[in-house]
């Protein structure tokens, strides 16, 4: 979902071993924009003002043009023009970019065994709800609504970039993997200009190219929710984090998370932090919520289908806190 809040970044990000703003003949720009409910920022070397100026403004273009398509805030959105049309038997033609998402989506899902799931917008409309009201749902209510959620019943067809929802009252939701989606597509619009070193943060969903002229990388600095930092000259990879720091609903003295199980429809009770760095912004994103869900044990066979992903993961067990990290 594209909350329309917004939340706090996770990740302190710099820059290694700077001490100046310019180097051969590039200076570092920053650009900043709230959109998707969080604050996207963008960090990059470039060869004079005009040139940022011009390329900030086509990398914020391209993030609203793909909110106008895969918000599921926005009614007149191409998700939920589609999702109207679940259970009326027709394969539904979509943009490029609706199924491009879609179809990285199911296969996350597929090798997460349902830990990620797209489909899950019944629930999560219904939580949105819920946590306004500080009710929480009925027994009747989320089995309601699971029973229209199941990425199985998403058909996606490559050649002719349609869709098939089977089942009446389906609701897409890509807020899972939305952010990462939107950062990795700025990024693109951004090297049309030459321009080489990129910190792009999407609320947290962050995506790096080469380094900072100069220096070994981008300094970043992940948390484990708790009191442990780690420090990190990252290039060319993506990062992302979730944990339930700032969006939760808490019910008779119990926390829930506002990530959901796709197999109860509750927010999960354990879960502290995920972070993970992958090849792919997108993939980093929906791979922290499978991760999330999954838990410790259930992520260490999940990732050996993910070889160029790694995760720290952080939940409660019983009355301990564990850690499984492969950062190193």
């Amino acid at each position: 979902m594209f909350s329309e809040r917004i939340v706090k970044c996770v990740f302190i990000w710099g820059l290694s071993a700077v001490t100046s703003f310019t180097y051969a003949q590039e200076s570092r720009y920053s650009f900043e924009q709230g959109m998707m409910g969080s604050p996207f920022k963008l960090v990059f070397y470039a060869k004079n003002d005009s040139v940022a100026n011009i390329a900030a403004q086509s990398a914020f273009k391209r993030i609203e043009k793909l909110n106008e398509l895969l918000s599921d805030y926005r009614d007149g959105s191409e998700i939920n023009m589609l999702s109207a049309q679940s259970g009326s038997g027709k394969w539904v033609p979509v943009s490029d970019d609706l199924f491009n998402i879609l179809a990285i989506s199911q296969d996350i899902s597929v090798k997460t065994d349902g830990a990620f799931d797209a489909t899950l917008g019944p629930v999560v409309q219904m939580w949105r709800h819920a946590t306004r009201k500080g009710i929480f749902p009925k027994e009747s209510e989320i089995k309601e609504a699971m029973a229209k959620t199941g990425y199985t019943k998403m058909k996606l067809d490559p050649k002719s970039k349609k869709v098939f929802l089977s089942q009446k009252g389906m609701r897409l939701d890509i807020g899972g993997l939305g952010k990462g989606f939107a950062a990795e597509e700025a990024v693109k619009v951004l090297q049309t200009f030459g321009i080489k070193s990129i910190m792009m943060d999407a609320g947290g969903k962050i995506v790096l190219t080469s380094p900072p002229p100069g220096t070994e990388g981008w300094n970043i600095t992940i948390s484990n929710g708790s009191d442990s930092l780690k420090t990190m000259a990252l290039s060319n990879v993506a990062l992302a984090t979730s944990g339930p720091t700032y969006r939760f609903m808490e019910y008779n003295g119990t926390r829930y998370s506002h990530i959901v199980d796709p197999k109860t429809g509750i927010g999960l009770l354990f879960h502290v932090r995920t972070t993970v760095i992958s090849l792919d912004g997108t993939v980093a994103d929906a791979l922290a919520t499978a991760f999330s869900v999954a838990g410790i044990a259930k992520s260490k066979k999940i990732i050996a289908r993910f070889p160029d992903s790694k995760v720290w993961l952080v939940e409660r067990q019983d009355e301990r806190v564990a850690e499984w990290n492969t950062l190193e």
